[in-house]
């Protein structure tokens, strides 16, 4: 625990070590980091950062909203998906556009129209709103406009080196091919394409779409086999003691092929439990709240960090780990991965699971107090 001096600055002293920092400092971000200022006596060694905030990511503004990114650059650690903070205010379009990774989106505030179109011309077309996420298979060309109250939702693709300033756009596209090009192949006049764009538009401010069963299309080809859309927060949720926890992944939204998720809420004082995801690296998207997580590395080396609305977490494959709510109010956050089936091990039935006595010579435990673990997982406790 973090000591304070009377006038309330949190200061690097812990149990009458360490001492009072008079020099330049931010005290700001210590009070938001109570755990790296003044780690747990548990905590040893070096272990790359594993935390950044959207609010230290640039923001890009354009006519019709503003975005901004977290990628490897940003949070080098993070090598197997980046993420995108996105808004468009009311009628505002993310333009026409596909990229090489998949796109797993999650509405945070608002509602939006989606529409994309895939390579066999089957279409989609749906209104998502807040909880709701959409995922677009890698190249499937698609466009985002927002709805009459605006948008903002977080995108996550699979690729830690994306960057949202690397996407193709149709505007991009067409301002750097032939006029006489696009002529022929659209059958357009050149007086036709005076007043198309000379470089890409890519967030822009357009009228609130109309309802949408005037904005549908019938493709000759019929609609997607798949729809790219999940209602995630409608999901019942599994419920424990500690909060409760929804899964999306391959099993039942069948579109998303290479992205798998679950949406956490933790209660004061809960903690999702210690654990480890025996084949991907996870990332973090924090909604709400605020509270740490303790990532255990192997070799004796072990890190705090202390996580809030908007701020980003990443753990690599089989690190123990667990998160704890040190607030007043629920603690929500996004445990992303970059595979199509969510997996976590849970310390608590691994050990429920073994004959008890050897995990009570391991630890120097009475063998009841093993016997005593509940052999189901119960991934939030209280």
């Amino acid at each position: 625990m973090t000591e304070s001096t009377q006038s309330g600055i949190p200061q690097p002293q812990r149990n009458g070590k360490g001492g009072i920092d008079t020099g330049p400092r931010n005290i700001d971000l210590d009070l938001q980091n109570p755990d790296m200022l003044t780690p747990p006596e548990t905590d040893r060694g070096t272990i790359p950062n594993m935390k950044f905030s959207f609010a230290m990511a640039h923001t890009r503004i354009e006519e019709g909203g503003w975005t901004r990114e977290i990628t490897q650059r940003e949070l080098p650690i993070a090598t197997t998906l980046a993420g995108v903070d996105m808004k468009l205010n009311p009628g505002a379009y993310r333009e026409l556009h596909w990229h090489k990774e998949a796109e797993w989106g999650y509405v945070l505030e608002g509602g939006c129209r989606i529409g994309a179109v895939d390579q066999e011309g089957r279409n989609f077309l749906e209104d998502v709103e807040k909880g709701d996420l959409w995922f677009f298979p890698k190249g499937v060309p698609h466009y985002i406009q927002a709805l009459e109250e605006g948008v903002e939702f977080l995108l996550v693709f699979d690729d830690g080196g994306f960057s949202e300033n690397s996407t193709f756009m149709v505007s991009d596209f067409f301002a750097h091919t032939p006029k006489s090009v696009l002529a022929k192949n659209f059958g357009w006049t050149p007086e036709q394409m005076v007043s198309m764009p000379e470089k890409e538009k890519y967030i822009f401010q357009g009228q609130v779409p109309p309802p949408l069963d005037s904005d549908w299309i019938v493709s000759p080809t019929g609609d997607v086999p798949r729809t790219f859309k999940h209602r995630m927060l409608a999901q019942q949720p599994e419920r424990f003691s500690g909060g409760s926890v929804r899964i999306v992944d391959s099993t039942n939204f069948k579109a998303a092929t290479t992205i798998a998720a679950a949406l956490v809420e933790v209660e004061p004082g809960g903690l999702r439990e210690l654990h480890w995801h025996p084949t991907d690296d996870e990332w973090q998207y924090y909604i709400s709240g605020f509270g740490r997580m303790g990532v255990f590395a192997s070799s004796g080396m072990a890190r705090t960090f202390d996580f809030r609305a908007g701020d980003v977490g990443y753990v690599p494959f089989a690190y123990g780990h667990y998160v704890e709510n040190l607030g007043s109010e629920p603690l929500v956050f996004l445990e992303m991965f970059r595979n199509p089936r969510f997996e976590d091990i849970s310390a608590t039935q691994w050990m429920a699971n073994l004959p008890p006595q050897v995990s009570a010579d391991t630890l120097n435990m009475p063998r009841s107090m093993i016997e005593a673990l509940p052999k189901d997982k119960r991934p939030v406790v209280a």
